[in-house]
């Protein structure tokens, strides 16, 4: 994978994951309090189904109180008054009292009939529950809830049923009431259909707009990564067409400063070499002052090698440091142009990074040659400061300026000034006026060497 393939999925997966994180979290969240609202719903409603028979129970317990407290446990008469009135006692089309015997007889049933006087004791739902055994086994215990399978009368169809039983103990009779909760689970199916529907509505919506989104994202993505891969391209090609016209520059410099000086010089010598040696052959008296005017020239040679040299890595910057390197610098070019230069380092604290001093020295290089070749200058000022652990470099001089200092458009040598600047987060600062030209290098803490690496250069 190249590097801007992985930019792109370091920027899309956390943004897909992130994503798909919050709709599953919603989409959970969701689901989880709808099934707690529908939860609480059918339990709501199951107590009040359970309250609703209770007191439909206690109301016809009622009804029959009279008649069952003054009868005896073999008053038939009192029975069947009791057994008429359960059985007129009836609420919609499911809703009726029933009445068994402890034995398992059915003596009241108002919707089925057929069941009167017979024994349902082994009588199972569909669940295999025994259920007239257990509707007796809850009304000898002293009554209450039991839920079973039975037939809907208003559907004919098997519905799950709650019934709540009380015991008349004197006659051995068990007497309840139910209602089916068919009703409750179909509103509880259609509030969790409803719940799907809607949670799956959230998804489509999050989806509507997320997808969206990522599209958006990874468009602009690509966008700026092309766009930044063709300026960086532009770039690259034009910080290379720099370097070859640097390095042609340099090349041609020190050629022409090969042929026009040492070349030239060295030249002489082998003339006046030549010259010595024929008066010496012809013991001419003047030979000796031939040969001295050789070692001049030879000299003057030797001091151009030496003046190559410097200009390309001065000696004295790793021996000595920036402020004798500069201060060498500012010699030899006030001695070479003859322009009043005044070099100030008093103030500079900062240890600096070898390839940071290197950096300063080439600044201060090309601006003395800019000042040299351009500007016309008869006065020119150097100074070396730290500011609060930060290195500072200021050349000014009173040329007559030039034009785009402030704007960035000088010259290949000022383009590589601040980019020797930037390579380690600095910058350049140009001033120029008519009346000359100020130039301020600042470098940041992080240009200064470590204690560590003062120590081991110590």
């Amino acid at each position: 994978m190249t590097l801007r393939n992985q930019i792109i999925a370091l920027a899309l997966v956390p943004l897909v994951i992130s994503i798909l994180a919050i709709t599953a979290f919603i989409t959970w969240q969701s689901a989880n309090l709808a099934k707690s609202n529908i939860e609480t719903f059918e339990q709501n409603m199951l107590k009040a189904k359970e309250t609703e028979i209770v007191n439909l129970t206690d109301l016809a317990v009622s009804a029959i109180q009279v008649i069952y407290r003054d009868a005896t446990p073999d008053d038939q008469v009192a029975k069947d008054k009791v057994a008429a009135i359960l059985t007129s006692l009836e609420y919609g089309p499911d809703g009726y009292f029933f009445v068994y015997d402890y034995d398992g007889n059915n003596i009241v049933h108002p919707r089925e009939g057929f069941r009167n006087g017979l024994n349902w004791l082994d009588l199972t739902d569909p669940d295999g529950d025994r259920v007239i055994a257990e509707l007796i086994k809850t009304a000898k215990a002293g009554g209450g809830l039991h839920q079973y399978k039975w037939e809907k009368p208003s559907t004919g169809r098997i519905a799950d049923k709650l019934s709540f039983v009380i015991g008349l103990d004197k006659w051995h009779w068990v007497v309840g009431t139910g209602v089916y909760l068919d009703d409750i689970f179909t509103q509880t199916a259609a509030a969790n259909a409803a719940m799907r529907a809607n949670i799956k509505g959230t998804f489509i919506v999050v989806t509507l707009i997320a997808v969206p989104a990522v599209l958006v994202v990874f468009t602009t993505c690509m966008l700026l990564t092309f766009r930044e891969r063709r300026m960086a391209d532009g770039r690259l090609k034009e910080l290379t067409q720099r370097v070859i016209d640097t390095q042609e520059e340099e090349r041609a410099r020190l050629a022409r400063e090969l042929h026009d000086g040492v070349s030239q010089n060295l030249l002489g010598v082998r003339y006046v070499m030549d010259l010595a040696n024929r008066k010496v052959r012809n013991q001419v008296d003047d030979a000796a002052a031939t040969i001295e005017k050789g070692i001049d020239t030879l000299n003057s040679a030797i001091k151009d090698i030496r003046r190559l040299s410097h200009d390309l890595r001065p000696r004295v910057l790793d021996d000595l440091g920036l402020t004798a390197a500069l201060t060498a610098l500012a010699n030899n070019f006030a001695e070479r142009t003859e322009i009043a230069t005044e070099i100030e380092a008093s103030g500079f604290t900062s240890q600096l990074k070898p390839e940071a001093s290197t950096a300063l020295y080439r600044v201060a290089q090309e601006a003395l040659n800019n000042v040299e070749r351009h500007s016309d200058a008869t006065r020119l000022t150097i100074k070396l400061w730290s500011d609060r652990g930060r290195a500072r470099l200021r050349i000014s001089d009173n040329g007559v300026g030039f034009e785009g200092a402030g704007d960035g458009k000088g010259g290949l040598g000022l383009r590589n000034m601040q980019e020797r600047m930037a390579h380690f987060r600095g910058l350049l600062l140009v001033e120029s006026t008519a009346g000359g030209t100020t130039l301020i290098a600042m470098l940041p803490k992080s240009a200064n060497a470590s204690p560590r690496a003062r120590v081991d250069a110590a």
